[in-house]
């Protein structure tokens, strides 16, 4: 005879209700009733069925995350962070990348909302706020704020390009290139280069933005427009890039060049993720608080699905972390 819900109930010594609100996630639930009933479950062999509670909820206990680039050390960093509260939360996660292409986010959405994921967290520069409106289910967005979405999570991007020139203006810069992200439309991530610009020009310092392609950021591979820059610009004596990754690429090509960090040439990089202490020396870099933010994109889903109010604009602060680069 096949166990049933109050035979796990029993065994528990807890009411059928709450054994209900374990598996479906609702409400509140101590971790000491959490436990007994997953014991429970695991002695009786009890294994509830998933598509009936998905259709008797109209979602599933899961949360789609879709990336442009799941390798990348920013992405691959946040994703991580976010499958640490899907787990605490008792929520499973699908992870897609995008490669970037709209069509196919397009489609990831179509697939999560036909699946009855509870919530889409997205990373995109592609989605347009149409393609966003015509999903009827949480959808919040990083590092960029898209109308139509529910709600967004970004860093103080405008303050990180102010911190990256003032430390390198005051360790004696006084000609500077930011090498930006890809330029396709207005992302947050620019408002790094008005703050950076922004300093520059308000301390007489000569600076200029050099502008990544897209196929530079699908490869992850910066090296030959490094090479350039400082092929072309050989007074530059101090570098801002948008990435940790670049900022470790723009140390080898400067170690091509025979310029020594940080006697002839400083690097900032941007993000501070594991790559910047993986280096020699060390990348000087703008931390982003990765950790908080994927916390609280979470959080915001996680309050969509409970019908709490989201709000629309989060914007958390950054700071500079001074390593060996500067």
């Amino acid at each position: 005879m096949a166990t049933t819900l109050k035979d796990v109930a029993k065994e528990a010594g807890l009411a059928v209700e709450t054994v209900s609100r374990v598996l479906n996630n609702r409400g509140y639930i101590s971790e000491k009733t959490r436990k007994k009933v997953y014991d429970s479950m695991e002695k009786l062999g009890y294994k509830p069925n998933m598509v009936a509670r998905t259709l008797s909820k109209g979602r599933s206990d899961a949360i789609a995350v879709i990336v442009p680039n799941m390798v990348h050390p920013y992405f691959s960093q946040m994703l991580g962070e976010i499958e640490s509260y899907a787990s605490e939360k008792q929520f499973q996660l699908y992870v897609s990348s995008s490669s970037g292409d709209p069509q196919k986010e397009k489609n990831l959405l179509e697939l999560c909302e036909n699946s009855l994921v509870a919530g889409v967290l997205i990373f995109s520069n592609q989605v347009k706020p149409e393609t966003l409106k015509r999903f009827d289910l949480p959808i919040i967005t990083i590092e960029r704020f898209i109308e139509g979405g529910t709600g967004c999570v970004l860093c103080d991007n405008y303050k990180g390009g102010q911190l990256a020139a003032e430390e390198l203006i005051n360790k004696g810069c006084r000609n500077l290139i930011m090498l930006g992200s890809v330029r396709l439309r207005k992302m947050p991530a620019d408002i790094r280069e008005d703050g950076f610009m922004d300093v520059c020009r308000k301390k007489g310092v000569n600076a200029r933005v050099l502008n990544s392609n897209p196929e530079e950021f699908k490869d992850m591979e910066y090296h030959e427009s490094i090479l350039k820059a400082l092929t072309d610009f050989p007074e530059t004596d101090g570098i801002f890039c948008s990435s940790d990754l670049i900022a470790a690429q723009a140390l080898q090509v400067a170690a091509k060049l025979g310029r020594r960090v940080p006697e002839d040439l400083k690097i900032i990089g941007f993000d501070d993720t594991a790559i910047s202490r993986l280096t020699t020396p060390q990348i000087t870099t703008i931390h982003q608080p990765i950790s908080e933010m994927a916390k609280l994109a979470f959080d915001m889903i996680i309050d969509a699905i409970e019908k709490r109010e989201v709000q629309e604009r989060n914007v958390l602060d950054v700071r500079l972390v001074a390593r060996g680069t500067t």
